[in-house]
């Protein structure tokens, strides 16, 4: 959700798309060209769009840019009784660029910064993290990273990264904290098995984890870097939300 509107992607058919609640209708949708254009991240002010291509190993970043229209100057003299259309006058309108930034193979989860001017990529396949510059549209680094990762989320005060998934390599450990400036593993996580969705409360202290292998979600308290609580749920857990109640 962003601005009110529910951003989602067809990975099938390589698309971007948001629906409107108000009106009950997908108002807008663009095609990214990539492979299994799959997570979607939103600017509340519907100026960019940015998507994890996991086939294809990009991220697309989506902006929406001032076009000029062609001036195609006067019209040919025509009689004075002959009604002809004026012209369309120079100016700006608006349109949308699409650049699709490599990042590593199985590229899925993952974040912008809380300044937005970085993006953090989880790719599975290598068992890396890729950071993206956002200016540049190009990446600044990869690393590996003890998770062979298909989510990520970065805490609001940009401080720490996390990144769930299965173990890589000799590691057993299905999630992995990351301290945001150094790159380096603080804290691992073996929570019996593979890992997915990640929610991170607002304040920041808390994060739980969607354990798909072993049917919970795991909280962990990110003050202490440490395992809280686990909560049993139904089969196949992934993506997590809030729920607010009014």
């Amino acid at each position: 959700m962003a601005g009110g509107r529910l951003y989602f992607t067809a990975e099938t058919n390589k698309v971007v798309a948001r629906y409107d609640p108000g009106t009950q209708t997908i108002d807008w949708v663009i095609g990214t060209g990539q492979d299994r254009t799959h997570m979607v991240v939103a600017s509340t002010d519907f100026t960019r769009v940015f998507t994890s291509n996991v086939s294809s190993a990009t991220i697309s970043i989506i902006e929406q840019i001032d076009s000029p229209v062609p001036n195609f100057g006067a019209p040919p003299s025509t009689p004075a009784t002959t009604q002809s259309p004026a012209p369309p006058t120079g100016g700006p309108r608006k349109t949308w660029r699409i650049t699709n930034v490599p990042a590593g193979r199985g590229s899925e989860g993952f974040d912008l910064s809380p300044d937005s001017k970085q993006i953090w990529v989880a790719n599975a396949q290598d068992g890396t993290v890729t950071i993206i510059d956002v200016a540049s549209k190009k990446a600044l680094q990869t690393f590996p990273i003890p998770v062979r990762g298909n989510r990520l989320k970065i805490t609001p005060d940009g401080k720490h990264v996390l990144v769930s998934g299965m173990p890589s390599g000799q590691s057993r450990a299905n999630v992995v904290i990351l301290d945001f400036a150094t790159h380096k593993a603080v804290k691992t996580f073996e929570l019996g098995g593979g890992s997915a969705g990640i929610l991170i409360v607002p304040d920041g202290s808390r994060a739980y984890v969607a354990v798909s292998a072993k049917d919970y979600v795991a909280a962990i308290d990110l003050q202490k870097l440490e395992l809280a609580g686990k909560l049993p749920t139904g089969k196949g857990l992934d993506g997590l939300a809030w729920a607010v109640q009014k």
